[in-house]
């Protein structure tokens, strides 16, 4: 995400800053911030662009994180169709914990980018698409917790990249998104705890299309990104490692029950199927994971 390659140092622009900044322009939005317009982009991604030595400030993954939170928050209401955001990013996160899902993997080298290894599969049609959605939403009511890689970047993960236990809301321009890593302490390897309660917004507004919705934070938010050191979850503190994977505090099952659904497939789709034993133990380990 550097300009700097494009340009020649010290000395006259080998291309305009212009078309510096319509490459970029185009590479964000098609790329980190895809919307449904097609042929469109959002104007708030040429904020970031007007300066080209200040692209490596901002941060670009959160940013992209905290768009594609709010593009999941909009595809699960009623009414809405269709998913924007970067789609390539939650495929490799599938792949990654979900050893079930994933495609042919290619062996490459440790400093490639881990979602360049992926083979995409071939997109089915027709009665073979109905059939496959059918089939992942079976799995996924039947995922049991040895089902999921947990840890899928080390136990360590955590030391490389410190801003991965900030808690607080990240932001894309005028989106914020709550983010806690105590939501899911199992990717770090640590037992999983009944988390806090999340910063919220003080108010928010749901139109009754499933197109968007608003939210309002306070001002002091805006701080909280850049004072990783009082927003960082010391994980010591908060639990301690697991002995199994999958590890829990025992209250943590009918927590999460209260706050979410069990089954993907409602109970009237199909014959009846018998449940499995655990069927409300795996289901909350995997709707889990969408909130990190």
């Amino acid at each position: 995400m550097h300009a700097e390659g494009l340009l020649v140092r010290g000395g006259e622009l080998k291309i305009k800053e212009m078309e510096v900044q319509c490459y970029l322009f185009v590479l964000l939005g098609s790329t980190l911030f895809v919307d449904k317009s097609r042929d469109r982009l959002r104007p708030a991604i040429n904020l970031f662009l007007k300066d080209h030595r200040r692209l490596a400030d901002y941060a670009w993954g959160a940013g992209a994180l905290a768009y594609l939170y709010r593009q999941l928050g909009v595809a699960t209401r009623a009414g809405s169709k269709g998913l924007c955001g970067c789609l390539t990013l939650l495929q490799a996160w599938i792949y990654e914990y979900f050893p079930l899902f994933r495609p042919s993997q290619l062996p490459q080298s440790p400093d490639a980018p881990r979602a360049s290894s992926w083979i995409s599969p071939r997109l089915p049609g027709g009665d073979e698409a109905r059939q496959r959605l059918v089939r992942y939403r079976q799995l996924l009511d039947e995922l049991s917790a040895d089902d999921v890689t947990w840890t899928p970047y080390g136990r360590d993960g955590h030391t490389d990249i410190p801003r991965s236990l900030y808690t607080g809301p990240i932001r894309f321009s005028d989106i914020a998104e709550g983010y806690d890593p105590s939501r899911c302490l199992r990717q770090f390897g640590y037992r999983q705890i009944i988390p806090a309660a999340m910063t919220v917004p003080h108010d928010q507004y749901r139109p009754a299309s499933g197109s968007s919705y608003i939210v309002f934070w306070d001002p002091w938010v805006n701080q909280l990104w850049d004072n990783v050191a009082a927003r960082r979850l010391e994980l010591d503190f908060a639990s301690r490692p697991c002995e199994q994977p999958s590890e829990i505090v025992e209250e943590y099952v009918d927590w999460f029950l209260t706050r979410s659904h069990p089954r993907i497939t409602h109970p009237t789709d199909g014959e009846p199927q018998p449940r499995p034993l655990l069927v409300h133990q795996v289901s909350y380990d995997f709707l889990l994971l969408f909130q990190i």
